[in-house]
């Protein structure tokens, strides 16, 4: 009777190891390239046949004539996607505060002449700390600076942010939000087709 029991066992076991550690994964794996060769492969963008990111992590902007990102609280660098994470810090510690103040301020500071208000996901981190999207809001509030910084029409930063915009799924869920990394990359293709 025992044997017979781990002789179904061992084969349930088999059966299921094959299945689900083989027979599914190469399935999903292959419908996957098959169907949605893109996002299977990690989003990934190139230029110029060469890989420059990916449009599903973002990455750090430092230079102001560039439109900037959602900031990110990985370690032990900004954007690191093998530490993906918040901070963790409460909306009442006086760290997160004081962290909000220094982003507030570099912002001002690149662009003094900006009196409106700051949109909030420019100096908070999202829980990952790899978003490569910022709102709308966001990204139209830094068009003076890049506008400005780059010598172009503000209205074609505003062209290429509205490119960039992905609206709610089906018009229903989530928020409209800009890929940061695409912007960039075509505010320097105008740069280069400008100075050619």
């Amino acid at each position: 009777m025992i044997l017979k029991q781990l002789k179904t066992g061992f084969l349930v076991f088999v059966l299921l190891t094959l299945l689900t550690g083989a027979i599914y994964p190469l399935t999903m794996t292959a419908l996957a390239q098959k169907f949605f060769p893109s996002q299977a492969n990690g989003s990934l963008i190139r230029q110029d046949g060469k890989v420059v990111g990916s449009s599903l992590i973002g990455q750090n902007f430092g230079d102001p004539k560039y439109l900037w990102g959602r900031p990110s609280a990985t370690a032990p660098i900004p954007y690191n996607g093998s530490s993906s994470g918040g901070s963790n810090l409460g909306p009442l510690n006086p760290t997160l505060r004081n962290i909000i103040e220094a982003r507030i301020k570099k912002l001002k500071n690149a662009d003094p002449e900006n009196i409106t208000p700051v949109p909030v996901d420019l100096v908070t981190a999202s829980a990952s700390g790899l978003d490569p999207h910022v709102s709308p809001a966001a990204a139209f509030y830094q068009v003076p600076r890049v506008a400005r910084l780059r010598k172009m029409p503000e209205g074609e930063v505003q062209k290429i942010i509205r490119r960039y915009t992905t609206a709610r799924f089906l018009g229903l869920g989530g928020e409209p939000v800009v890929n940061v990394l695409r912007v960039n990359l075509e505010l320097d293709r105008y740069g280069n087709k400008t100075k050619s």
